[in-house]
């Protein structure tokens, strides 16, 4: 969840990143009573996402500065659009910019992206979800912008579910164990709250993990005739995820298949950042 507390911390590394000793530029060329309005605006279309994390660029910066939020995560919006208003002292809006910037720019880029995969699936019964390929650090903003763009999280971090992928298995069957055994065994000692996961990849692998009694199994880099069949295998006693070779161009094609959950890496690891700017106007200097 994107907390307050998240928020405060990362944005407040980032200005210390920024500034450690201040910003010598806004010092020596900004009289220190100026003050200034700044407009955020949309240089290209996309869907909105990171209001109160540019917010708080600002706010810790100087908590006098008043930001006006014109749109709400989530939102569409259209190039030239003005998405929020920043008022108060010249320097500390200067100085706390780039960061805010950055961080929105990030963001509704990925939300974005994200509302495209997901506008490629209507009508379906798949849903969009991402993965643990974030940004080391920024997980909790990268996963709030997938929502922002209509989609679903996967886990959040190694300690919410049992996932084994093909490492995971092949240790798990050293010394010849049979896998059904091993994964039954593995399901009978977790907690009844935590799901267990098991990725395959190849289809003779699903009878077996499907055996078990497991909660979602993964079919990583199969053929669409593949999933076709993996489908019909599980044929409802376990969720079904796509994973691996997913783009805008192959997404509805897998959808089609009848799986449950795709799962895309590109959402958070290769969305580009959308174009938005900060007009800056001084109101006020002596």
């Amino acid at each position: 969840m994107l907390t307050h507390r998240v928020i405060a911390d990362v944005v407040g590394r980032a200005l210390d990143e920024d500034a450690p000793w201040g910003d010598l530029t806004s010092t020596y060329l900004i009289p220190a009573d100026a003050t200034a309005t700044a407009e955020l605006v949309a240089r290209e279309p996309g869907v909105f996402s990171g209001g109160a994390v540019f917010a708080a660029a600002f706010t810790l910066t100087d908590p006098a500065i008043v930001v006006e939020l014109l749109v709400g995560d989530g939102a569409a919006f259209q190039a030239g659009d003005t998405l929020a208003r920043v008022h108060g002292n010249a320097r500390a809006i200067l100085g706390a910019e780039r960061v805010g910037l950055n961080f929105v720019q990030r963001m509704s880029g990925i939300a974005t992206l994200t509302f495209e995969y997901v506008a490629r699936i209507a009508g379906t019964r798949a849903r969009i979800a991402d993965t643990r390929k974030t940004t080391p650090g920024l997980r909790a903003l990268e996963r709030h912008a997938v929502r922002c763009g209509g989609a679903r999280n996967h886990r959040y971090s190694l300690s919410d579910a049992v996932m084994a992928k093909d490492n995971h298995l092949a240790i798990l069957q050293s010394g010849g164990r049979d896998l059904t055994t091993e994964l039954a065994r593995v399901r009978a000692e977790l907690p009844h709250t935590v799901h267990l996961e098991v990725e395959v990849d190849r289809v003779d692998q699903i009878a077996p993990v499907l055996a078990a009694g497991v909660d979602t199994i993964m079919l990583d880099n199969f053929s669409l005739p593949d999933l076709r069949a993996g489908v019909a295998l599980i044929a409802g006693a376990a969720v079904v995820e796509a994973s691996g070779g997913v783009t805008l161009e192959t997404v509805r094609a897998i959808a089609e298949t009848g799986v449950d959950v795709i799962s895309v890496g590109a959402l958070t690891h290769s969305a580009p950042s959308l174009d938005l700017g900060l007009d800056v106007t001084i109101t006020t200097s002596h």
